[in-house]
């Protein structure tokens, strides 16, 4: 499992950095919604990591909640799991909704990204 959560941390970093590029594109309006699209991609990602190298596995389901409840399983974990849920449930307007993401949203967005790729680099450290 740790060459799973070694993957899915690059998978995060990149991701991460990809929505970075994406918001730096402030011109362009839609840049918002896929910058925060893929940065809440990145937030999942890293929550997996961290789960797969803490606890041995990850959530497979449908309902990414679930990555919230095996983040609380990992010590010094509350703040990750919020996070984690605050990302999710901007995930949907952030890849299908037609209302576009706006820039605090977005600011938002990365900072919640930014908190798990954190923890999660700190899990794979231990």
């Amino acid at each position: 499992m740790r060459s799973h959560a070694r993957t899915r941390l690059d998978n995060a970093e990149k991701s991460l950095e990809v929505a970075e590029l994406a918001a730096a594109e402030e011109e362009i309006p839609a840049s918002r919604n896929v910058a925060a699209a893929v940065a809440v991609l990145s937030g999942i990602a890293s929550a997996e990591a961290a789960c797969c190298a803490a606890l041995g596995r990850r959530s497979r389901g449908d309902d990414h909640r679930e990555a919230a409840a095996l983040l609380r399983q990992i010590v010094d974990r509350e703040r990750a799991a919020k996070a984690v849920l605050e990302l999710i449930n901007l995930k949907d307007t952030a890849q299908y909704g037609l209302v576009p993401i706006t820039k605090r949203e977005l600011t938002t967005t990365l900072r919640r990204a930014r908190i798990l790729l954190d923890f999660a680099r700190e899990v794979l450290r231990r």
